[in-house]
């Protein structure tokens, strides 16, 4: 009996870890058809001009929208020309521009910052941040560290293994035959 103990517990971790596997790959694929389907990314905030409604190390889900459906108050990522990383900052003033057809000029404006940004933005779209979540960039930024990928490589191949690795079955004391024969009489 003692030995059937750490079997069954043996069966259930891995039945556990399995069905969490199944969980983590189900809301990948998900996450994944949502971002091409529905224009989303998720942004890694590095600064604090935007503290305190997003400090720095949160995390932000951003949907493209064309420019001319920005309003003030919303939160979007431009880029500024000349510069490879965009800028995320509050919109506090939109104006036509007469320029560019359905293009729009931003006045934004990090709510840690006294003065709106120096610059003005003409954009045609932008990045409209629908939610953020404080720490969770700092984890996302963690999670691409070579030894983070390289441990979680192994600990998949561990669990992968352990799963189809056979397993060494013990005679059953009690086999289905004996039990109906006992049952019977």
């Amino acid at each position: 009996m003692a030995s059937g103990r750490p079997r069954r517990w043996h069966g259930m971790a891995r039945e556990t870890l399995l069905t969490l596997a199944a969980i983590l790959g189900a809301i990948s694929v998900v996450a994944i058809i949502a971002s091409f389907t529905l224009n989303l990314s998720v942004l890694v905030f590095k600064t604090g001009s935007m503290s305190p409604s997003i400090p720095a190390g949160a995390a932000a889900v951003t949907r493209e929208i064309p420019a001319g459906e920005l309003r003030v108050g919303d939160v979007a990522s431009v880029y500024r020309p000349g510069v490879a990383l965009p800028i995320t900052h509050r919109v506090v003033a939109i104006a036509v521009d007469p320029t560019t057809p359905g293009g729009v000029i931003l006045t934004l404006k990090g709510d840690a910052n006294p003065e709106p940004d120096p610059v003005t933005y003409p954009v045609t779209s932008a990045r409209k941040v629908l939610w953020s979540a404080p720490g969770i960039g700092t984890a996302l930024v963690r999670m691409r560290a070579p030894w983070v990928l390289i441990g979680m490589t192994l600990l998949v191949t561990v669990l992968v293994t352990w799963t189809f690795w056979p397993v060494r079955r013990t005679a059953d004391p009690n086999p289905p035959e004996l039990v109906n024969e006992k049952e019977r009489r």
